[in-house]
């Protein structure tokens, strides 16, 4: 992860940024992810969204 947008809340003590960018591609905060069965399940994300720690879900702008 390289730039940051603005903080816009903190999860777990870190904070949420409104956007991020990641290897030149633009993403979007989207939502928290549900941590379930000691894990997060990565199969529930979509091919447009990635999983940052400690448990958000960006999804690709565009």
């Amino acid at each position: 992860m390289s730039q940051q947008g603005h903080a816009i809340g903190y999860y777990l003590g870190r904070p949420i940024f409104e956007s991020i960018e990641v290897q030149d591609e633009a993403y979007v905060f989207d939502r928290i992810a549900e941590y379930e069965d000691d894990e997060f399940p990565l199969d529930r994300l979509s091919a447009n969204e990635l999983l940052v720690e400690p448990g958000l879900i960006y999804r690709h702008k565009g």
